[in-house]
């Protein structure tokens, strides 16, 4: 349960916002629709005289009835004139409430449209460097369901908003009649208003963790979908659905907690609704004997007191839930907002890149405590192609995601073509890389739709032409449907090795002028590996190529290899000359790369009889 409360913490990138600053960044994404605004609330002021008008209807009938109990005279048609008047209130209010709830649904679905559309571009423009650190369930949650949050509690401020000028308009209406009981009824106003700042802070808290479990259950239900084969190879849906219960009972506790704290608001408000209600009766049933006022205005008074006090307890409830929709906006707002590790110096073009690339006493590190490249300084020529080999922890895969600018190094530079990469436009600098990781990932659709995924533009047949550069096309042969065949969930329905060759299909579509080959063969078969090696050479030929590999084939292919420890350059040369130095290049072949070479596997062949 530890790690459970430790996942409802504000993450590090959140921040705290004044309402006052939520309000008015909030009133921004209202701002392009304020002639629908302006619409929805003269709606709401025409809604809010519609339904004033009732009671004082209702409180001349009784008038006139009372009066007739005397004996007085009364008007036929005038009581027809009421009816009919009430009939006509009654349609307007429906109607004009009708008008007001289409407007705001549409005016909130614009504004939640364009918050999600800012939270989203936040997330995809966020570093990689942010993904490793924050779960990806936790970002999500804030871009839906703390969206959706906003949404339901704007809805609900309309109605209050419509209730409170309901209020006001009535509240003139009794001063009228009878300022001093109007008074009486208005004195009971600031009680609500102290009993809803009483609840204010402990709801704003509960609510904040509210929407934390909320994300630890989404984060929960995504690492059970993703890793669903895990589990049942191991047989762990058992775990899974334990710890699943543990979070889904801890997000009950909480949401009976928030539960318990909103629903002590009403009755508090109900109580003091109660005495002034009885307060009021007392005073106007002694004006009326005193003949201060007449039955009807009594009447209104007491109808009245409904009213007012309505929205003054929705007031104070749904300040609660307005917390709600405030938290839920700072969250996505602390998304937005979460500062980049990688920050550009300017936004120059690219142009056309030859390839060259250069670190000149870079020094990198993922924290303070992992320093991974201390002073580290690497020249690639353009066209060059460079293996990158080590032990675990040397430093490869940073050097490479240091090319790919997904993370920021804190001394040093890193030139390409003679420009420091931070002066680089990163959208037009990508366009021009080609990457292939060791665990390929596919988007849903067909493997066409993901070899045209680099370059849309492309029509079948350059697809196609694309494909059959990938080991001469023999791998098309064996998908079921050829380029039409459905890849499934992350390309789950095809073998690794067939991954593999898509995405390599994908980057020569993108036709890069930097190559990163980050492990990508390291489990594959020896007959795709084949395959992988034949576009390899293709594409070594024509490109500068950075190459993190565990396959002796793919280093001996690249024109120099770059033996790294622990970050710094230890030997390099070609795959001959490092093996005659017998240094430890020498001892990473003999225990990683001897046993995969012709001469060795030759060796360990059985001799016929």
């Amino acid at each position: 349960m530890g790690m459970l409360r430790a996942g409802l913490d504000a993450e590090s990138y959140d921040r705290e916002y004044s309402n006052q600053d939520l309000v008015s960044r909030l009133s921004s994404y209202f701002r392009p629709w304020m002639k629908r605004f302006t619409i929805i609330v003269i709606s709401v002021t025409l809604l809010s005289a519609a339904q004033a008008g009732v009671p004082i209807l209702a409180a001349r009938g009784v008038e006139l009835l009372a009066g007739d109990a005397r004996g007085a005279d009364i008007s036929q048609f005038l009581l027809y004139v009421l009816v009919g008047a009430l009939i006509v209130l009654g349609v307007a209010v429906w109607g004009i409430n009708w008008v007001r709830r289409l407007l705001t649904s549409m005016l909130i679905g614009d504004v939640v449209l364009a918050l999600r559309k800012d939270a989203f571009r936040a997330a995809m423009n966020h570093d990689l460097s942010f993904y490793d650190k924050y779960q990806s369930g936790r970002i999500v949650s804030r871009i839906t369901s703390d969206s959706d949050e906003f949404g339901r509690v704007s809805v609900l401020v309309t109605d209050v908003f419509s209730q409170l000028l309901l209020s006001a308009v009535l509240f003139v209406v009794l001063v009228t009649i009878e300022w001093r009981l109007a008074l009486l009824v208005l004195g009971m106003a600031p009680v609500a208003l102290m009993v809803a700042n009483l609840f204010r802070n402990i709801a704003r808290r509960i609510t904040q963790q509210s929407q934390r479990v909320i994300a630890e259950v989404n984060v929960s239900i995504q690492d059970a979908v993703t890793g669903i084969n895990v589990a049942k190879n191991f047989s762990r849906e058992q775990g899974i659905y334990d710890d699943f219960l543990n979070v889904n009972t801890q997000s009950y506790g909480i949401q009976i907690s928030r539960g318990v704290v909103l629903g002590l608001v009403f009755p508090t408000l109900q109580f003091f609704s109660g005495l002034a209600t009885a307060l009021l009766l007392y005073a106007g049933g002694y004006s009326v004997s005193l003949g201060i006022i007449t039955v009807g205005s009594w009447y209104l008074f007491i109808n009245s007191l409904d009213r007012f006090w309505f929205p003054m307890i929705q007031l104070s409830a749904f300040w609660s839930q307005f917390q709600a929709g405030l938290s839920a906006t700072e969250r996505i707002f602390a998304l937005i907002d979460a500062s980049p590790v990688v920050v550009q110096e300017a936004e120059e073009s690219v142009g056309d890149l030859r390839g060259e690339i250069e670190f000149v006493d870079v020094s990198f590190r993922y924290s303070e405590k992992e320093q991974v490249l201390n002073h580290f300084s690497l020249h690639i020529q353009p066209g060059e192609s460079v293996a990158l080999v080590g032990h675990t922890g040397a430093g490869k895969s940073s050097i490479a995601k240091l090319v790919t600018r997904f993370y920021e190094f804190q001394e040093g530079k890193l030139l390409i073509d003679g420009r420091d990469i931070r002066t680089l436009d990163l959208r037009d600098y990508r366009r021009h890389l080609g990457i292939v990781s060791q665990e390929p990932f596919l988007f849903e659709g067909t493997v066409a739709d993901n070899i045209r995924y680099a370059n849309p533009s492309m029509n079948d047949t350059d697809v196609e032409h694309v494909a059959r550069q990938i080991a001469g096309g023999e791998w098309l042969e064996t998908l079921p449907d050829g380029l039409q065949s459905d890849v499934g969930e992350r390309g789950s329905r095809l073998s690794l090795g067939q991954r593999q060759l898509v995405v390599l299909a994908r980057m020569l579509a993108q036709d890069p002028a930097i190559f990163v080959l980050d492990e990508a063969t390291a489990s594959i078969d020896p007959f795709t590996e084949a395959q992988i090696q034949r576009t390899l050479d293709l594409l070594f030929s024509s490109r500068t190529s950075i190459v993190i590999a565990h396959r002796l084939s793919t280093v001996k292919a690249a024109d120099r290899i770059v033996v790294l420890r622990k970050g710094e350059i230890i030997e390099q040369g070609s795959h001959d000359q490092l093996m005659a130095q017998g240094g430890h290049y020498a001892e990473l072949y003999n225990t990683y790369f001897r046993h995969q070479s012709i001469e060795y596997i030759e060796r360990r062949q059985p001799i016929d009889d």
